[in-house]
């Protein structure tokens, strides 16, 4: 029974997985008999282009208006990850699925539903790392995008060409980001749309200032091309600031994370490596106590030595 569970998972799991790569081989090759290589590059053409696939287009409609759903799409956008809502829920589950079946086949059953939770979150740990690291980039690139902006202004170039400049010159993501900006405004969405649109993918506190100072600049007049060099100047040192900061908390910081996963590393070591030794903290009540009391003591001390180095510029 246990293998057959196993292989029941097993060929779930692998479904899942083969229904996100849309199309199988099977049918590219009839495909390519029947219709020909005329046909064929067509095809090629549209299958760069093609939309979610099945089961994540299925479930695009069950989740459809809802509120989360909209969450993990903006989540989605600032990660820059090519995804719908409804691959990416598919991908959560899978991944779950696949870790629980893990730790199923490993006979290690008290893990199953950490297996279960782990991977379900998984994704949204990556996709907020990622957010995370693009955010970081754009930030680091915004003092030079400024400073472009205004030799190209004071070159006699417009905005919207200067914009396009930073598109074409600047490396990603702030060259893609701005690229969307150029993009909207020629189709013809409003200034103020496209620049909402910038913060809501980027959300960054020196891009709302840019952004808000653009806006009063279009509405009063006056020289665009010094407020944003003041304003660079002032993102440049908010930047230096931040980096000896950073030096200065990095001892702290990473003390902070190795106290805390310590305990749980070597909990899970002793549990993989002498299960016997271990075991009477989850066979007694007193030892579940003693578990919880100590997982909430970690826990509030990692917070406390996070607040104690996260200092805001």
């Amino acid at each position: 029974m246990e293998l057959i569970l196993g292989g029941v998972v097993v060929v779930a799991v692998i479904l899942l997985v083969l229904g996100l790569t849309g199309r199988s081989a099977g049918q590219d090759l009839v495909e390519e008999r029947v219709v020909g290589k005329t046909k064929k590059a067509k095809r090629e053409k549209r299958k760069k282009e093609k939309g979610p696939s099945a089961i994540g287009a299925a479930v695009d409609r069950a989740v459809a208006d809802r509120g989360f759903a909209q969450n993990i799409a903006t989540q989605l956008a600032r990660a820059d990850l090519k995804l719908t809502v409804g691959e990416f829920i598919v991908l959560s589950v899978t991944v779950a699925l696949g870790l629980a079946l893990l730790f199923y086949m490993m006979h290690r059953y008290f893990f199953i539903p950490v297996g279960l939770l782990l991977g379900f979150f998984a994704p949204r740990w990556y996709v907020s790392y990622r957010q995370g690291q693009r955010l970081k980039a754009f930030n680091d690139q915004l003092a030079d995008a400024l400073n472009l902006i205004v030799n190209s202004l004071r070159a006699g170039y417009s905005t919207l060409q200067a914009m396009e400049v930073i598109s074409r010159e600047m490396p990603a993501p702030i060259s893609q980001e701005f690229g969307r900006v150029v993009l909207e405004l020629q189709l013809g969405v409003a200034f103020d749309t496209a620049m909402f649109n910038l913060l809501r993918r980027v959300p960054s506190e020196d891009m709302d200032l840019v952004v808000t100072a653009m806006s009063v600049q279009r509405e009063v007049g006056g020289n665009l091309a010094e407020v944003l060099d003041a304003i660079t100047f002032t993102i440049r040192e908010r930047i230096r600031i931040k980096g000896e900061i950073k030096v200065l908390t990095a001892q702290g910081k990473y003390s902070g994370y190795i106290i805390t996963a310590l305990p749980f590393a070597l909990g899970g070591f002793i549990y993989f490596s002498n299960p016997d030794f271990i075991a009477p903290l989850f066979n007694d009540p007193c030892g579940w106590m003693m578990l919880g009391v100590a997982a909430v003591m970690i826990m509030l001390g990692y917070f406390v030595i996070n607040k104690i180095v996260s200092i805001e510029v």
